[in-house]
């Protein structure tokens, strides 16, 4: 694929290395030249010096050839313009946005031509729960616009999954448990797997289906 980053910090660094490493034909820009300069130790990778909030940027970076633009950098006014740019004037399949500040998630939706966003704070926020909060829902990451979501559960003593098969959770349709962490490593999820407890349960929740997954593997007193 052909994917335009634009932002050479450390995140835009880090992906595009390992995006050229994965056979991409990656393009980096930035309009810092300190940062351009440490991205060019990488001879995989083309880098361009520019602001990608300028179309005449992005149009001799071969936006109207990407795949992707993923618009990384530590503004997320830039990251809006880039995106919106993108979409609406290159008509880019898929643009990625960075939100810095987690109050301004709101915004990085398909009116600014964002088809994903990707908060770091709230990510980190939700590892973190993840990794303390045994018996608690917690939304890992959210797609669509927040339509769909991949969130996790450990279940606790109590859990009314405990002890039955997954087939016997009367999940949403839109539900789908995508991944179960037993005992450090990942188990199969198949309809008849008898559910433990600690079991981490990953699923892909879509639509308002929230509430019946809680219901369904949270323990009352939690949900």
């Amino acid at each position: 694929m052909r994917i335009i980053i634009v932002g050479a910090g450390s995140v835009g660094r880090y992906m595009a290395a390992q995006l050229s490493k994965s056979g991409h034909e990656i393009t980096l820009i930035d309009n810092d030249n300190k940062a351009i300069g440490r991205a060019r130790l990488d001879e995989s990778i083309t880098v361009m010096f520019g602001d990608a909030c300028e179309l005449d940027t992005l149009a001799r970076a071969g936006a109207v050839n990407a795949d992707v633009v993923a618009a990384v950098t530590g503004d997320d006014e830039d990251n809006l313009v880039i995106s919106l740019l993108a979409k609406q004037e290159f008509g880019v399949p898929r643009v990625v946005g960075r939100v810095n500040n987690p109050n301004n998630e709101w915004m990085f939706n398909e009116m600014w031509g964002v088809d994903v966003s990707v908060s770091t704070p709230h990510l980190l926020t939700a590892l973190v729960e993840e990794a303390v909060n045994v018996g608690s829902f917690v939304r890992i990451l959210t797609f669509e616009h927040g339509r769909t979501q991949l969130s996790e559960v450990t279940l606790a003593e109590g859990s009314p999954a405990v002890g039955r098969q997954i087939a016997e959770l009367n999940l949403p349709r839109e539900t789908t448990v995508v991944a179960i962490v037993r005992d450090g490593h990942v188990v199969t999820p198949t309809p008849e797997l008898n559910l433990l407890v600690a079991d981490e349960v990953l699923l892909l929740i879509g639509g308002d289906g929230e509430e019946a997954v809680r219901r369904a593997l949270v323990t009352s007193r939690e949900s």
